[in-house]
């Protein structure tokens, strides 16, 4: 509805023109006034202004003349008046790359779709249906009731069906209807005569005088033959912009279809416009279409296509508005000449731009193709000009979605029109003469299409065209009138002309001596069959619905073939003899004459005569056609060539010929056009052997085939390549005879089901292997409807296997099916012949069976058809068979194969199951056929049976493969034998029959005695084993643990015996450390070494990373310019820097030979710079192919050996406070005397408590001091490479080995790892120890070690002021300023970072020392203390709002908890007092039990001392290890006893940390506070039903578009924001490149890493960096157990957890890059794409 402002006016107007004489004139002038001063005013159109300008001064007063008052109050009586109420059709135009949903159970076709929100209303919604991605143009089905079986209308759209496109009766008021119509006939005429505007048209004299200036623009239109950059080359060089502004200028011009790109004088545009087309034009030999238009056509132009959204606004309004507009654009010319308004826009499609045209087709979708009456006259307007814009559509160069063409979907495909526009519009006679016209140009000198220099782009869009004549044939009719008869049949004669084209078109011709030159084009030839495939089985569909067109149709067809001329013969007719038989036949070599592949109308002819015998009409066909032309020996000539074309290809007899012809032998046999081909050449040879003598049709076989003479042992030859060739041909024939005797699987061959069909290509397909239901689906033909009917018959005979964690479902094959098997198949391929023939040769050994696969027993031929069955029993196929055999026997090997008996073998057994189905079904007079008979006889007089040659054949070593074949053939023979006797099978048979079984009966005892002996022996082992250890046990008693041989044994005895179960990691009472690293071997070089300090360095493959995986606030970034981190790091987690390994060893020397080579080899490959980043020092791991980017060096540990009663008492000297004091004191001592001296008195304010003059500041030396241990240059130098990578990496800066934060890098990193791995054994329940893969745990170890001992390579003093920083935190320190809250620090980060400097306080000016193992001990113990005790109050500040409530715990432990409470309360200004004792046990015990997890695993592989062994099972409860830790930690099992053993120390402390400002504003709400335990991070909750999440991306609007393109919604997994990805209006700018929108979040929310789910793909789409990326299959699966990216096809999908939780596995893991580099590595990437821009 427009703007209401100045409605006085727009009332006035109104009535004005209401008034006037000349109504449309009047509007019509007022418009040509007013628009010219509202568009084109400057040379940058103001879509704002302009909007509410034409909204006030013409939309307004054209709603006012409508309704003829206020719009608002006439569109109110509209609908109270009921006439509003539209039909319930949807009608919702889709966009391209919308989702749309078809019923594959209630569809009538599979062009009828659903919108996403009327599928999501529906009953379909729980039917089998498919989804997939419009390509835009087409619209919503609902509510049309021709288009579904059931559920025509959502519940959105259902308003009573029983009215449902019945809209007559909305009848206007006689002056609305007048108004309307007065008001669309003048803007129709206006928008049409606009759009229709060419160039050189003059302006008319109303134009004119609207505009004073004569001003012009220059205006480009948008082609597909430019690129963006050829286009944006033009621009610069002709309007002299920058490219930014080219590059805005061209993406406009291919989203809207054009651009004024220079506003001027017309001699200024004319310039452009040269300059333009001679730039364009000298790249690509065509120049842009470039248009000069006078300002005044473009602002009306403009205006033209605001007016056509207007109208569709308008016409919503209501039906009767609707009909108006229909009439309107219907209406015919004044001029008899001139056609209808619609026809013009039509008739003009082509030379509209896309914005223009886009606008048209949303005109006539709302309003001609929602009205059923004039529908039905649109549809005949088509028909009419179809030719035309067919013609247009050619010529042009837009893609079809944008073309009016397009339209013929909504039309052909509904049921009434389709019959309407054939009976009265004669629509498929149009669409195949348009076809032939197009095609004519193709024609050579005997009418025969020759397509060798074809246009492919201009083929491609003809045969676009069939897709027309497939969707009016898609719904054949239920009755049948006079002139749908005649039409139709008209129509089919002119489908036989086209035919009569291809019949012989392309015929080759057999190369000899030379390679041929120049291959032959054909692939154009198979795109039509391709195209034609449907469409000929569809025409037989249609003809099969009524006997009388069937006949009819026969008789038109049978007439083209007897005119077509092609390959006619060259030689009179010949006799040819053979066992007494005479064949009078003309002679023809496939191998020396042209023959074609394309037989069309043979075809076709084969396909109806098989429907005749279907509907018992054979029997009325001498009244339709001449008995005495309808001889299908002649017909089935050509197929035979065909057949035999097709084998002289495999006996590579034609390979001079090139590979055009053997790609076309292919797809003559593939699944895509066999059934028109190949399919059809049998039945016809099948036709042919039922109608003549089978001896006469044998012989024809081998005439053809070239083995008349071979067989009639008139033919000899010592060139081996030509034996072979007799042989392959033999080969093939046989293989010929078996497919015409025993494929009988078509409906009317025999009494079978389109059903049974299907079955049995499904069990040929599994007797090859488990098959996915793709797979399946593939190896079968489609249907018009895309269906291949699989899904009625897969349960019968299969069972669904589901998928893990990767793969996909397969389908089995049941066991009862295996009977069905046919090893010689007719669709099978040579090497799925060969799969299907091992892999049954092997399960019938499992089931311990012969190897004799037999022939299945077939349906019984039709009446029409029975006389097939005597070839198997005629006397030319005895003596072939003979011949066969006794090749093998004579043991002539050039003269037989293998492959050859297989055959022979066979058909012998076809014909026995023959004989004995007869014999068992009638009595033995009645049955003729008599092959047994034969078999035994004929040549018997000289011993030459075939029975003979079967007999001995079975001695022969060289055929040992088939004997379980010719034993069963021996067997039937017999049983034959006795049917015809009527006596038992002789006791000879009956044994023959058993050995098989007796066979397995004894392999079956065999194994299960060899079982047994194998159990025997095993036992007997285990028990030496066991004497073995009990005889020697204080030999294995002895041994020690260690490596410590060289101890005194007094030592071992009272030291390592007593203290080898403590499993304490932490303090005087810490355990022994076992043996350390084993000796490793280098992966390159394979030499073993065992890691020591003086060693050459062994190193670990490692990437360091930096990671969001456990952050609290998503979307915080962290920088060094961000106040305290890097050396503390914020309780959040924000960004964290992780150090993973594959766990594989090298020398530091092979590697750094290694990586040398890499870079050097690398930087020559093809996008090497996608897979790894050479100048961050990236490599693939030499053995798994992980990615790294560093190596962490192998430290040996330091032995610990602690005097446990040395250590007892410092213990009783060196409490906590003590410690404190010595500690402080030492840090004062280490900094200048002045800086001492002038803050003394600040230093004692600040200490007071902890103060004490007598402590020297080397009184830290007093427990003992030791010199550092000392490493080779190779592992100092690794420490350094490893140091720089995590500090640079980490803080995303240069590499600065001399940086101050180098070594807090690598504490973080070691803080960062640890607590990773925690999160993730937490994540998915597994044990703290002993769950972590040996490479995660040699990583984990490694790391540690090299944090520990980096400090030796960095300054001490800055190691010191680190350690001075850190523990302010905790206790008072002297001089430092500023100290951050317990609530601001992660505590693990501090214990890490406070454990690996304290070393450094023992640092003497000119002397290098360390702690001793008891200082060692103390320092860790009194740390853990601290920190623990610190992480408590930190726990119970965090939770001060929290009100779960969770019993438990002992009374004790509450007291303690409320008194501790009660503390830190007083001193906590906010903070809540009412709290229970036993409420905050156990807050405290959850939230402290993270940090204590990752103290254990720190400490363990800090120390080596092993952990209590129920740490390595899971928790029952998640706090029921914490005594566990506890203990190994030397912490009290009552946390709150620290607080109470040290109460005096512990006091002023809890004070100093609750009287922080941060901590008051924190819990005013200022400052955001992180709850414990920390909240374990995973990927988002996806639905279970991806239609759900389609459904998402549908209602998506990016923020930064207005714009309804296709977008491609992007789901994040880490937060779940849905991003618009690879769209322009989402670019950002980050570091000073344009990235996008993935990217840019992925920077923030992963820190470079992401995992997106690319919704309308149905992929996961993994990043690493800016230039790196993968595609990954998504977590979602159909019921087959499939994936489906990009939605190809279209099933149901649902969500599998575990494929979701392998995902969720592989970023906690940090694995996203190393599968990105695995994923590039394998890809082979030949085209970059640019995944920044994602």
């Amino acid at each position: 509805m427009a703007d209401g402002e100045g409605s006085v006016n727009g009332l006035q107007l109104c009535t004005r023109w209401w008034e006037a004489s000349d109504r449309g004139a009047a509007i019509l002038h007022y418009i040509l006034e007013q628009v010219p001063h509202i568009y084109c005013l400057e040379a940058e159109p103001q879509p704002v202004e302009e909007e509410q300008q034409v909204q006030e001064h013409i939309l307004y007063p054209l709603e006012c003349f409508l309704f003829g008052e206020d719009p608002s109050d006439g569109l109110q009586k509209l609908e109270h008046k009921n006439y509003g109420s539209s039909s319930q059709q949807c009608g919702r135009v889709f966009k391209e790359g919308e989702t749309v949903y078809s019923c594959r159970d209630c569809a009538i076709d599979p062009t009828c779709v659903l919108c996403m929100d009327c599928f999501q209303n529906s009953v379909h919604k729980g039917h089998r249906y498919k989804m997939h991605a419009s390509s835009g143009g087409g619209f919503c089905d609902c509510g049309d009731l021709e288009a579904w079986k059931t559920g025509p209308c959502c519940s959105q759209h259902d308003l009573g069906t029983s009215v449902a496109m019945e809209t007559d009766d909305c009848v206007l008021e006689a002056e609305l209807q007048e108004r309307a119509q007065t008001l669309f006939q003048v803007l129709l005429c206006y928008i049409t005569d606009l759009m229709v505007w060419e160039e050189g048209d003059e302006l008319s004299e109303e134009m004119k005088q609207g505009m004073n200036e004569n001003t012009y623009y220059c205006v480009l239109y948008n082609d597909e033959h430019h690129s963006y950059d050829q286009v944006i080359y033009a621009l610069q060089r002709a309007i002299s912009c920058d490219h930014n502004e080219a590059h805005t200028h061209t993406a406009l011009i291919d989203k809207e279809g054009r651009r004024a790109v220079k506003r001027g004088t017309l001699r200024t545009c004319q310039q452009v416009k040269d300059l333009i087309r001679s730039n364009s034009e000298h790249i690509t030999q065509q120049a842009l279409r470039v248009e000069i238009l006078h300002s005044a056509v473009m602002a009306h132009q403009t205006f033209a296509l605001r007016l056509g959204a207007w109208l569709q606004q308008i016409i919503g309004y209501s039906v009767g508005f609707r009909q108006v507009f229909c009439q309107v654009a219907l209406e015919p010319g004044a001029d008899s000449d001139k056609p209808c308004l619609i026809s013009r826009l039509m008739l003009h499609d082509a030379r509209l731009y896309k914005g223009a045209r886009k606008v048209i087709h949303e005109l006539i979708f709302c309003s001609l193709l929602m009205e059923t009456e004039y529908k039905k006259q649109f549809a005949m307007k088509f028909t009419e000009h179809y030719k035309q814009l067919q013609e247009d559509f050619i010529s042009d160069d837009h893609e079809r979605n944008i073309s009016v063409t397009a339209l013929s979907v909504q039309i052909f495909t509904v049921p009434t029109l389709a019959r309407q526009l054939i009976e009265e519009g004669s629509v498929i006679k149009v669409i195949i003469d348009t076809v032939m016209e197009m095609l004519r140009e193709h024609l050579d000198n005997n009418q025969r299409f020759h397509f060798q220099g074809y246009n492919s782009d201009k083929f491609f869009r003809v045969q676009v065209i069939f897709h027309d004549l497939r969707y009016i044939l898609i719904s054949k009719p239920t009755t049948w009138t006079e002139q749908l008869r005649g039409k139709f049949l008209e129509g089919f004669s002119a489908f036989l002309g086209l035919l009569n084209c291809m019949q012989g078109m392309e015929e080759v011709k057999r190369q000899f001596g030379q390679h041929i030159e120049v291959e032959p084009e054909w692939e154009a030839g198979f795109s039509i069959q391709i195209q034609l495939r449907h469409i000929l089985s569809m025409f037989q569909d249609w003809c099969s619905s009524d006997e009388r067109v069937l006949l009819l149709a026969f008789q038109e067809c049978h007439r083209a073939l007897l005119r077509c001329t092609n390959q006619p013969f060259h030689s009179e007719p010949t006799d040819s003899y053979m066992c007494k038989h005479i064949l009078h036949k003309r002679p023809y070599k496939v191998s020396q004459e042209p023959v074609s592949i394309h037989l069309p109308i043979t075809r076709l002819l084969a396909g109806l005569y098989v429907l005749l015998c279907r509907a018992d009409a054979v029997k009325y066909l001498s009244d339709f056609v001449d008995p005495e032309h309808l001889d299908f020996s002649a017909f089935a000539e050509h197929p035979l060539r065909c057949v035999v074309l097709a084998a002289e290809v495999s006996a590579e007899m034609w390979r001079r010929n090139g590979l055009s012809l053997v790609s076309q032998v292919y797809y003559y046999q593939d699944v895509k056009c066999r059934d028109e081909m190949f399919d059809k050449d049998i039945i016809m040879l099948q036709i042919a052997a039922s109608k003549m003598d089978p001896n006469h049709f044998l012989m024809l076989i081998l005439l053809r085939f070239e083995l008349f003479e071979v067989f009639n042992g008139n033919c000899s030859s010592k060139d081996q390549d030509l034996l072979k060739q007799w042989n392959r041909l033999t080969e093939e024939m046989l293989n010929l005879l078996i497919v015409i005797v025993g494929e009988r699987y078509v409906p009317g061959i025999s009494n079978v089901t389109k059903q049974d069909v299907t079955m049995r290509e499904v069990i040929h397909l599994l007797c090859i292997e488990p098959m996915a239901h793709s797979s399946l689906v593939k190896g079968l033909p489609e249907n018009e409807s895309h269906e291949t009917g699989l899904e009625s018959v897969i349960a019968k005979v299969a069972t669904f296997k589901k998928p893990g964690v990767s793969g996909h479902g397969l389908y089995e094959l049941k066991k009862e099916c295996l009977k069905e098997f046919n090893p010689f198949f007719y669709h099978y391929t040579k090497s799925q012949h060969s799969k299907a023939e091992d892999a049954q040769k092997k399960r019938r050994a499992q089931d311990g069976s012969d190897k004799a696969l037999r022939p299945p027993v077939p349906p019984p031929f039709a009446p029409a058809f029975s006389s097939i069955v005597r070839l198997l029993c005629c006397d030319v196929f005895i003596h072939v068979l003979r011949r066969v055999l006794q090749r093998a026997v004579e043991e002539r090997c050039t003269l037989w194969s293998e492959a050859m008996i297989q055959r022979a073998l066979h058909l012998v057994g076809q014909a026995l199951i023959e004989e004995k189905t007869q014999l068992e079904a009638s009595n033995v007079d009645e049955v003729s056929f008599d092959f047994s008979h034969k078999a035994r006889t004929v040549g018997s007089d000289h011993g030459k049976s075939l029975f003979h040659f079967l007999s001995q054949m079975k001695k022969l070593p060289s055929l040992d493969a088939q004997k379980d074949m010719i034993n069963w053939l021996l067997q039937m023979f017999e049983i034959v034998k006795c049917l015809r006797e009527k006596s038992s099978p002789s006791a000879v048979c009956a044994v023959d029959q058993t050995k098989p079984e007796e066979s397995f009966q004894d392999r079956k005892r065999k194994a299960e005695a060899a079982k047994l002996h194998r159990q025997k022996i095993m036992a007997q082992m285990s028990a030496m084993q066991k004497n073995f250890i009990e005889t020697h046990k204080m030999l294995y008693d002895n041994v020690p643990e260690s490596g410590s041989q060289g101890e005194p044994a007094a030592f071992m005895d009272c030291s390592a015996m007593e203290f080898e179960e403590r499993h304490v990691a932490v303090g005087p009472q810490q355990g022994v450390c076992p043996a350390d690293w084993e000796a490793l071997t280098c992966i390159l070089c394979q030499e073993e070494q065992e890691v020591q300090a003086q060693a050459p360095a062994m190193v670990l493959t490692a990437c360091v990373q930096r990671s969001t995986v456990l952050t609290q606030y998503r979307g915080k970034t962290l920088s060094t310019k961000e106040g305290s981190y890097p050396l503390f790091m914020p309780p959040d987690l924000a960004v964290g820097t992780h150090t993973g390994s594959c766990g594989h060893v090298m020398h530091a020397t092979c590697w750094q030979k290694y990586f040398e080579a890499v870079q050097n080899t690398t930087r020559n490959r093809l996008h090497a710079e996608l897979i790894i980043d050479l100048e961050n020092g990236e490599y693939m791991c030499p053995l798994c192919k992980s990615l790294c980017n560093t190596v962490v060096p192998l430290i040996p540990l330091e032995p610990s050996k602690l005097n446990y009663e040395s250590a007892k008492l410092v213990g009783e000297v060196l409490t906590l406070p003590r410690w404190i004091q010595i500690v402080v004191a030492r840090i004062k001592g280490l900094r200048p005397a002045q800086r001492a001296d002038s803050n003394a008195d600040v230093g004692k304010e600040e200490t007071g408590f902890l103060e004490d003059d007598q402590t020297d500041f080397r009184s830290i030396h007093s427990f003992g001091v030791r010199p550092p241990p000392k490493y080779s240059s190779s592992i100092t130098e690794m420490l350094v490479v490893c140091a720089t990578t995590v500090h640079r990496v980490g803080l995303q800066t240069a590499p600065n080995e001399l940086c101050p934060h180098v070594p807090v890098m690598t504490w973080n990193t070691c803080a960062y790892t640890i607590q990773a791995i925690e999160n993730m054994l937490q994540e998915e329940g597994k044990a703290l120890f002993g769950s972590l893969q040996n490479r995660q745990l040699s990583g984990l170890k490694a790391v540690v070690q090299f944090s520990a001992v980096q400090r030796l390579k960095s300054s001490q003093t800055v190691t010191q002021k680190h350690f001075t920083d850190m523990l302010a935190v905790l206790v008072p320190v002297p001089d430092t300023e500023g100290t951050l809250s317990v609530l601001e620090v992660d505590f693990f980060h501090l214990l890490v970072g406070l454990v690996l400097s304290i070393p450094a306080l023992y640092q003497e000016e000119n002397v290098d020392l360390q702690p001793s193992a008891i200082s060692t001990a103390y320092n860790h113990l009194h740390l853990v203390q601290l920190l623990t005790m610190a992480h408590i109050v930190q726990v119970l500040l965090s939770s001060h709002d929290t009100s779960e409530v969770i019993g438990g715990g002992d009374e004790e432990e509450s007291k303690a908890a409320e008194a501790l409470y009660s503390t830190v309360s007083q001193h906590t200004e906010g903070l809540r007092t009412s709290v229970s004792g036993s409420m905050m046990a156990d807050r405290v015990r959850r939230g402290v039990l993270p940090f204590l997890r990752c103290a254990a695993l720190f400490f363990n592989c800090l120390t080596g001392v092993p952990p209590p062994e129920a740490l390595s099972s899971t928790a029952d409860s998640p706090d029921s290890h914490l005594p566990l830790l506890c203990s190994y930690l030397a912490l009290p099992c009552n946390l709150f006893q620290l607080f109470q053993e040290h109460r005096d120390t512990v006091t002023p402390l809890i004070q100093r940390w609750c009287g922080n400002e941060a901590i008051l504003k924190a819990l005013k709400g200022e400052i955001n506070i992180v709850r414990y335990p920390r909240k374990r991070n995973r990927l988002i909750d996806l639905p279970e039903d991806y239609s759900v999440l389609l459904n998402q991306a549908s209602h998506f609007k990016c923020p930064k578009s207005s714009d309804d393109e296709r977008k491609h919604p992007t789901l994040c997994l880490f937060c779940g924001t849905m991003l618009c990805s690879q769209s322009p209006c989402c670019h950002v700018q980050l570091d000073g490149e344009e990235v996008g929108a993935c990217t840019a979040h992925a920077a923030s929310c992963g820190a470079g890493v992401g995992m997106f789910l690319r919704v309308r793909e149905c992929e996961i789409v993994l990043m690493a960096s800016r230039t790196r990326g993968s595609t990954y299959p998504a977590p979602y699966l159909d019921d087959y157990g499939e994936t489906d990216p990009q939605l190809g096809r279209g099933n149901p999908l649902h969500l599998c957890p575990e494929r979701y939780k392998k995902l969720q596995q592989l970023w906690q893991q940090h694995c996203i890059l190393e599968e990105i580099a695995r994923s590039l590595e394998v890809l082979n990437v030949m085209f970059a794409f640019e995944w920044q821009m994602l």
